[in-house]
């Protein structure tokens, strides 16, 4: 048999193969004790059941992240998991590798999920050029950085204060004695660039200034200077220009010479791949971090639109997603909307998935099919059992207030169990039009469901404008079905026991003796309130705090978990909140 009929049947089999390729997508489904999510076909039906908490998309090699039990797994699209739920984080392959984290660190993985490193490390990021940047510590807790090869095996020693990926063969590095360095994938040294503050190499240049009070410039591979300083603040050069921002935080865009192709006047300047660009201006001058509008502008600097939308993604083959107040939906390369594709109310991203349409639109998933139909959205009913369940719905009176809010159906005193809902959940008047100072994101799931009791957590997350930060809300509704009563930490114990104290004491023993807590700052618990903040979970009772209450933001809500026979003597066994649900 000739070399071309091999090709042609080559060619033939792997046609076939695609044909009979059955594309899977993530997919969450909201019931008792959050969301789980699985993965439809392109019909919208579950291929691979909801058992997940939570499901990435399907790599270009066949294998998904997911999460089982607080730990991460990755599967391929029959459900069969080729690395099984060990890990803290699998990060997505690049390469053929993946980075993991476990209690012992970083390692790395091929894709059959065996470890290729011999040891933890760190930390460790992406491949790319056959180069993974890696770290260890050392004796005095500093990060020194050097590169691991796809074998796993330190190619290049780490012995460098700082360290970026390789990008076209070179990689700029920064030496202990505090000078930076172009290397090779070797390890060789291409120049060194001694005295100098040097960032943001690409295509041949780089960004450099001599003190942190000067402004930068950009010279080439050999120190030569190229464009003068002259910028506050500087990005890689990307098919010959870069995006900097100069006096006042305005962004402009320059070629390889310096020139400006786009002048430095707008509050935002990003790059949406394929030669386009979208430009920010805040309404409001004098706080532009309030909110910006975005224009569509080319690599030759053209305006191609006005400053109507809220939001643009990067271009893909000719096509990008942006949204307004109202609508997410397609444009062209010109800005021009595409009728033919779907639009949503929302606020969101679209994007071609495969042979589906994706849309994250308000914080839910939604698929359409190429001609625009939906085929899949998350469910807005929760069955809790035959009489009762938990409906959601949506309130967004502003483009930066949304809330996703339960109603329960078939409750005892419906109507005022429900308004107490709204209210615990944020709906509350807002202007539709008005530029708000902060934004706020609000959700809920079904903790707990059992015999007459429901507890439902209420969460969402309040973010002002500008800050380093916002802050996270967290509440638990615990509502009697039969009743409608929404029961107080109080009304689980008898009325004569001081559970106030007999908590703290728990509470506090926990603290002490649990290097679980050693977050908790020093001599900050003073014991528990009368109407401390609690939800209840099978076997136990659980009281929280809010950040920075006893402990720093990062450590959340702090919680402790306390059995319910610990503390039985105290409990009311009589009483309607434990007969609720035992």
């Amino acid at each position: 048999m000739s070399r071309r009929n091999t090709e042609q049947e080559n060619w033939v089999t792997y046609l076939l193969s695609l044909s009979r390729m059955v594309y899977l997508f993530p997919a969450a489904v909201k019931g008792i004790g959050g969301s789980k999510w699985g993965y439809i076909n392109e019909k919208g039906d579950f291929i691979l059941p909801a058992q997940y908490e939570m499901a990435h998309d399907f790599q270009e090699n066949g294998l998904a992240i997911v999460q089982v039990n607080n730990l991460t797994g990755m599967i391929n699209n029959d459900g069969y998991f080729i690395v099984k739920p060990k890990y803290d984080t699998i990060s997505p392959f690049s390469e053929g590798r993946a980075t993991v984290i476990d209690d012992d660190g970083f390692k790395v993985i091929d894709e059959s999920g065996k470890e290729i490193t011999s040891k933890a490390y760190s930390f460790i990021g992406d491949y790319q050029d056959g180069r993974a940047l890696a770290a260890k510590t050392d004796e005095h807790g500093d990060y020194l950085y050097g590169y691991l090869n796809r074998r796993g095996n330190e190619v290049i020693p780490l012995s460098y204060e700082s360290a970026n990926n390789f990008h076209d063969g070179k990689a700029l590095v920064k030496t202990i004695e505090g000078n930076h360095a172009l290397i090779e994938l070797t390890g060789k040294v291409v120049n060194s660039y001694p005295n100098l503050f040097v960032a943001d190499y690409g295509e041949g240049m780089l960004a450099f200034r001599e003190s942190n009070d000067d402004k930068w410039g950009y010279m080439d591979e050999t120190g030569k200077v190229i464009i003068e300083q002259q910028f506050t603040g500087t990005q890689p050069f990307v098919d010959g220009k870069t995006i900097v921002n100069v006096e006042n935080n305005y962004y402009g865009l320059i070629d390889t010479h310096g020139k400006f192709i786009i002048k430095p006047q707008y509050n935002s300047l990003l790059n949406l791949e394929e030669h386009r660009y979208a430009l920010g201006k805040a309404p409001n001058p004098e706080k532009p971090y309030l909110f910006q509008k975005y224009a569509l502008a080319d690599s030759s600097g053209q305006i191609l639109t006005g400053f109507i939308y809220n939001g643009i993604s990067n271009f893909k083959e000719g096509i990008a997603s942006a949204f307004n107040d109202e609508l997410t939906f397609f444009i062209d390369k010109h800005g021009k909307r595409i009728e033919h594709l779907p639009k949503v109310e929302g606020s969101g991203t679209l994007a071609f998935e495969k042979s589906l349409i994706k849309g994250d639109i308000d914080l839910r998933i939604l698929y359409f099919d190429k001609k625009g139909k939906l085929i899949w959205k998350q469910n807005t009913i929760i069955p809790l059992n035959h009489d009762y369940s938990v409906i959601e719905n949506k309130y967004k009176p502003n483009k930066d207030y949304l809330v996703y809010y339960p109603q329960i159906k078939g409750v005892e005193n419906q109507e005022s169990v429900n308004q107490r809902l709204k209210d615990l959940s944020g709906v509350k008047p807002t202007p539709a039009h008005t530029q708000l100072e902060s934004s706020y994101a609000g959700d809920f799931d079904i903790e707990f469901c059992k015999n007459n009791l429901v507890v439902i957590e209420i969460n969402g997350y309040d973010y002002p404008f500008g800050a380093a930060h916002g802050m996270p809300v967290k509440k638990y509704a615990h509502i009697d079905l039969k009743t409608g009563r929404f029961y107080q930490l109080k009304d689980l114990f008898k009325p004569e026991a001081d559970y106030v104290k007999v908590i703290s004491q728990i509470v506090g023993e926990q603290i002490k003796n649990n290097d679980q807590y050693s977050y908790v700052f020093p001599d900050s618990y003073k014991g528990i309130k009368a109407d401390q903040a609690f939800f209840i979970s099978e076997g136990a009772l659980n009281v929280y705090f809010e950040p920075y209450e006893i402990a720093p933001y990062a450590a959340g809500f702090p919680t402790f978990t306390i059995r319910f026979n610990e503390i039985s003597s105290i409990i009311n066994h009589d009483g309607d909140f434990w007969l609720s649900f035992h």
